[in-house]
């Protein structure tokens, strides 16, 4: 079959089409012929650094969306013929830049209805990143004032429509020519970091997802009420937080997301209710991958890309 690979760790360039064996299900897994692979920040960290994984090159890719194509032993979630979408694996390799992938059985989910494997496959990472920052984490309430940084990005865009779609009223931080997208998406307001200070302009929030790290994290916590939640996608090293919002009767902390069918159940719920949409700004064959990281390291993508490998 083929897959992207690379040689050594680097830039865009280093990925290449490979041919690989087409690999078999083992025991609780499946095998899925993939239709189409989101792409992540966490694809192009693995890249360039081998990321969590031993600073080695591993085959890249996590988002995934496909038909299964035959079942492990033990396996009686699917059959043959099911589309499915998830997130494989993580923090190990999953390899969804590939014709065929093997799953556990329970890191997937039947692909929402209504939607194509493209839309599908933009939304395990982003959506379960928000999904349980926001519900599993910080545990969002109706009523609660929610703020969202880089509303327009692929995590942001999900949160604020899972924020509004459990009654919270959500406010977003945007650059001003995405104000537009981030108040269709559902935002009560929307604040140009560039122009204005978020940390004078939101007060009282009891939930605040930082997906940008760095000075955002301390600042972040000024916009708090006694009680608030800071939660960072950011970086493991945003854990330093915690001690800080500690003292100032908060909480904050870095979450990582892992893989959760039950999750991915609430989320097609509600891409099926139409609750959840998802914006997919770039679609890219698989031979193109370098050039969906390229496009994905400026920094300025609203909403997701995708490969289309079926």
């Amino acid at each position: 079959m083929r897959a992207i690979g690379q040689d050594t760790l680097g830039g865009p360039e280093v990925l290449k089409i490979v041919e690989v064996e087409r690999p078999e299900p083992g025991p609780s897994e499946v095998l899925v012929r993939v239709h189409a692979a989101g792409v992540n920040p966490t694809d192009w960290w693995h890249r360039s650094t081998g990321g969590l994984l031993g600073g080695r090159p591993v085959p890249l890719g996590w988002d995934v969306s496909g038909v299964v194509e035959a079942v492990g032993l033990g396996v009686t979630m699917y059959r043959p013929g099911d589309e499915v979408f998830g997130m494989p694996r993580l923090p190990l390799p999953a390899g969804t830049y590939a014709e065929f992938i093997t799953s556990p059985a329970r890191h997937l989910a039947r692909k929402p209805a209504g939607i194509s494997h493209v839309e599908a496959a933009a939304l395990p990472i982003a959506a379960l990143t928000a999904w349980q920052s926001l519900v599993d984490t910080a545990g969002i309430r109706p009523g609660q004032r929610v703020l969202v940084h880089a509303a327009a990005g692929g995590v942001g865009h999900l949160a604020v429509q899972i924020a509004k779609a459990r009654g919270a009223y959500v406010i977003g931080t945007a650059s001003a020519p995405k104000h537009d997208f981030v108040r269709g998406l559902g935002a009560d307001e929307v604040i140009d970091y560039r122009e204005t200070d978020f940390a004078a302009a939101a007060q009282d929030m009891d939930v605040v997802l930082d997906t940008v790290g760095g000075e955002y994290g301390p600042r972040s916590l000024a916009t708090l009420r006694p009680g608030g939640v800071l939660v960072s996608i950011a970086s493991p090293e945003e854990a330093y937080l915690a001690d800080e919002a500690e003292r100032r009767d908060l909480r904050a902390g870095f979450t990582m997301v892992e893989p959760d069918n039950g999750s991915l159940k609430e989320i097609a719920a509600l891409v099926e209710t139409g609750r959840l949409r998802v914006e997919v700004s770039e679609v890219l064959p698989l031979k193109e991958a370098g050039r969906a990281h390229e496009i994905g390291e400026q920094g300025r993508t609203q909403g997701k890309i995708v490969l289309s490998v079926a």
